[in-house]
């Protein structure tokens, strides 16, 4: 595996690649990397020859009062699993690489960035999404892997790779979880023993919500009911949680039918912990 810092030199590299007729597939991440992030590792070796991984802690999608300065960093650890994942590129850019120009915003996530997430994290989605844009232009996929567990994330980048990048194929790899059911996060190892279980309650919640709404139950009656629930049974400070239409990312109400999307998000503690789940159909 070569360890890459300059996006100048993984261009040339990729250009060899392409030359010799092989297909890129990207995972862009963040570091402190889990079994969540390799999973997408493996979904990219099966739908390219060779795969690049860009470690990179953006700071335009952090907020003032975020974790970017607390947020893990394990470059060492993260190439050794890499490594063992026969990973042909790992891109570890500084911030002259990303943002030569200074960091700044370039792109806007309109509407849907300032919903859920984007209420709870002002700016967030513009700072990922500039981020994006920037390692998508610097590495030029032929596939691109993001996990499903940060829906909305998904869901725009979406829209930026069919507006931006038209020849590069999104996938989207399935949320891998502990054997608790807790979504893996890089945020976990923050959890004392005790929140862990407030944590998993969560996820307990999330998997009551759907079966109930697979069986009939109100979307309204539903989000009162566990709402209360996870604040109290579980110990968590709720952001958000709602029963969202997948294909717009906008809340459903009683009337709606078809499937539909539990999201979620809450602080155990101080750490701040997203999931989501899949309704097969409501009122179907």
């Amino acid at each position: 595996m070569k360890i890459i810092h300059r996006a100048a030199e993984l261009q040339e590299q990729l250009d060899y690649e392409r030359a010799r007729g092989n297909k890129v597939g990207f995972v862009p991440t963040m570091g402190a990397l889990h079994e969540g992030h390799l999973s997408l590792v493996e979904l990219a070796k099966q739908h390219a020859d060779v795969v690049v991984v860009s470690i990179f802690v953006n700071p335009l999608q952090f907020g003032p009062a975020e974790d970017f300065d607390k947020y893990p960093r394990t470059l060492a650890e993260d190439a050794k699993l890499l490594e063992i994942e026969n990973v042909q590129y790992l891109f570890a850019p500084g911030l002259e690489d990303v943002y030569p120009n200074g960091p700044e915003l370039t792109q806007r996530a309109g509407v849907t960035g300032s919903t859920f997430e984007g209420a709870s994290r002002p700016g967030h989605f513009d700072g990922m999404l500039t981020v994006v844009n920037r390692l998508m232009e610097i590495v030029q996929p032929d596939v691109v892997v993001f996990g499903e567990k940060d829906a909305q994330q998904v869901f725009i980048v979406s829209k930026l790779i069919k507006a931006r990048f038209r020849n590069c194929q999104l996938i989207e790899g399935p949320t891998l979880r502990e054997a608790s059911g807790l979504a893996m996060s890089s945020r976990n190892r923050y959890l004392t023993d005790e929140e862990r279980k407030d944590a998993e309650n969560i996820y307990a919640h999330l998997n009551q919500m759907r079966e109930e709404l697979e069986a009939g139950a109100k979307v309204s009656e539903t989000l009162t009911k566990h709402s209360t629930a996870i604040e109290t049974s579980a110990k968590a400070k709720l952001e958000y949680l709602a029963v969202i239409d997948p294909q717009i990312f906008r809340p459903v109400d009683d009337n709606y039918q078809g499937p539909a999307k539990i999201i979620v998000a809450a602080k155990v503690g101080e750490v701040r912990l997203i999931d989501n789940l899949n309704v097969k159909a409501i009122n179907a």
